[in-house]
């Protein structure tokens, strides 16, 4: 997988944290990354999984950076896919040293046209740039 499938699929499964208890995620990892629609080879899952549980250790500081950089939104007000989206992007914008910000801010966009509402990836953009 390039990165930006690679990008999906990590977007995919942190999608499940909103429906699914802290307990019950790592079955839901295994789950989806075994019994998924697209197939996944070994080192790929690796990277998925290993992504996974960096931003999901981080959620709660990166909620926190989300509700005091939004004005006018929190993390509660939030779509649950641009919610998502936003997260695994200020992931990599503040903690993954390896995806420059310019990177992380336009696959989000590229996620929130594919993935989001109308209007999704301007939401995302608007709030990503206070980030940059």
């Amino acid at each position: 997988m390039n990165r930006r499938e690679l990008r999906e699929q990590i977007f995919m499964l942190l999608f499940r944290v909103e429906f699914n208890q802290k307990d019950d995620m790592p079955e839901q990892c295994t789950l989806f990354l075994e019994d998924g629609d697209t197939e996944i080879s070994e080192k790929d899952a690796a990277y998925i999984r290993s992504k996974y549980e960096k931003i999901a250790e981080k959620l709660p500081e990166i909620d926190k950076l989300i509700n005091e950089t939004a004005i006018g939104w929190d993390t509660q007000r939030m779509g649950k896919v641009e919610l998502t989206i936003i997260r695994l992007a200020v992931y990599e914008i503040r903690f993954d040293e390896t995806v420059p910000t310019g990177v992380a801010i336009n696959e989000a966009v590229e996620l929130a046209k594919k993935f989001g509402q109308e209007g999704s990836s301007g939401f995302v953009n608007g709030i990503l740039a206070k980030f940059a």
